[in-house]
């Protein structure tokens, strides 16, 4: 097994969970260097490398092409801010090192067509590490759309509803990005853990595409009450952030989505993946499948009881990741333990193989260019905004199934 040597690039909460928590448990790869701006999480990551492999990593506080440009350095995993990091990766391939990104939105169309035209240019394989595209209801409900259970697609929903009110207010003590991009934009600004999952099962840019779509933002009153409940030093700076942003997107085969961003209210954590066909649909809100069946008068208008069905109704449509090779990953530590594993194995068994990225270059254009199109619709009104094809047509034709379990297509 060919040992993979690789560079990290940004080492905040996120960097450090993935390097600590999973990279250092793959057994083919080897950390050979590791980056950030602040000595502290900098040197963290030197001592955790250290101390699980007894191989001291480059150590580089200054510039990330210190990381890119080194020698040993193979491949590049980029784990910063949403403002740079599609930057990193467009510098790892044209260095000629296979890159995997985090995600995050675009800040415009044009660096996510720079992104798709330098992996053109290049070659260099590029992946986006959108984990949870692996989420074990998502890959399950996907199969039973691909085998026909719920029928024709007509609808997706999904939504990042998580309250990260502490983590904004936090953002100068943690040195955390969102509290400035909070301040600063109004956008549907981290659209894809929802449209990830969305986007593979409806086939976008795999037969499939978005072709236009709108965004509508609420008012921001959420931070602010929190703020002078929580921390009133902080609680004269104004928000640009709408506190519910709700985007809809047309697709070419006449599907709708509709994604909401809900981060800034008291709420539970939610992706609101649910999906509507013409014999059925599923609803993670109550993790459960309604069938077009022999049942449907019975429980048309009593299916409270039916909830939480999809452990029996989904058990024949279940992931092999998720059955006996997942074992592995599943028992690993971390805060999503299972799909960050199976994102990172992703990565490196295509590398391995040569195979195609299972979230390549245009999946991510694609996906983080809501963001900047949701900008512009909500700066002009709601107006409808017209989606790019990144592809340049290639979307109409279907890709080629490579066999690999980490394929989501």
């Amino acid at each position: 097994m060919k040992v993979t040597k690789i560079g990290v690039i940004g080492i905040g909460a996120r960097g450090f969970s993935m390097l600590k928590d999973h990279l250092l448990k793959i057994p083919n790869v080897r950390i050979v260097a590791v980056c950030d701006q602040h000595q502290d999480r900098a040197q963290k990551a030197y001592d955790t490398v250290l101390a699980a492999s007894g191989q001291a990593p480059t150590l580089v506080t200054t510039e990330a092409a210190e990381v890119i440009n080194c020698p040993e350095v193979e491949a590049v995993i980029v784990f910063t801010s949403w403002n740079c990091h599609v930057a990193y990766a467009i510098d790892a391939m044209n260095a000629g090192k296979p890159v995997a990104m985090e995600v995050g939105g675009a800040y415009s169309l044009e660096e996510c067509f720079e992104l798709v035209e330098t992996y053109e240019k290049t070659g260099v394989p590029f992946m986006m590490l959108e984990n949870c595209c692996y989420g074990k209801v998502e890959t399950t409900v996907t199969r039973m759309v691909r085998e026909g259970l719920l029928g024709e697609i007509v609808h997706c929903e999904g939504g990042y509803r998580h309250d990260l009110r502490r983590e904004i207010a936090n953002g100068k003590e943690n040195r955390h990005y969102r509290l400035e991009e909070y301040k600063n934009r109004n956008c549907e600004n981290y659209p894809t853990h929802e449209i990830g999952p969305i986007a593979k099962l409806l086939g976008i840019n795999n037969g499939n595409r978005f072709v236009s779509l709108v965004s509508v933002a609420s008012k921001a009153a959420g931070m602010t009450e929190y703020l002078k409940a929580n921390k009133p030093e902080m609680a004269d700076i104004k928000f640009a952030q709408g506190d519910i942003v709700t985007t809809t997107i047309k697709c070419h085969n006449g599907e709708t989505v509709t994604i909401t961003l809900d981060t800034t209210l008291p709420r539970f954590y939610s992706r609101d993946f649910a999906v509507y066909g013409t014999k059925g649909m599923f609803d993670e809100r109550t993790n459960s499948v309604f069938l077009d069946n022999g049942d449907f008068n019975k429980y048309h208008f009593n299916w409270q009881p039916q909830w939480d069905n999809l452990k029996e109704v989904g058990k024949d449509y279940v992931h092999p990741l998720w059955d006996d090779s997942g074992k592995e990953a599943i028992s690993t530590s971390g805060s999503h333990a299972n799909i960050d594993m199976f994102v990172l194995k992703a990565f490196f068994d295509s590398l391995e193989k040569g195979l195609p990225m299972p979230i390549d270059v245009y999946d991510a254009a694609t996906w983080m260019a809501i963001t900047a199109l949701s900008e512009k619709s909500i700066s002009e009104g709601s107006v409808p905004v017209e989606f790019p094809d990144f592809t340049n047509g290639k979307w109409q034709q279907k890709k080629q199934t490579t066999g690999s379990v980490y394929f989501l297509d």
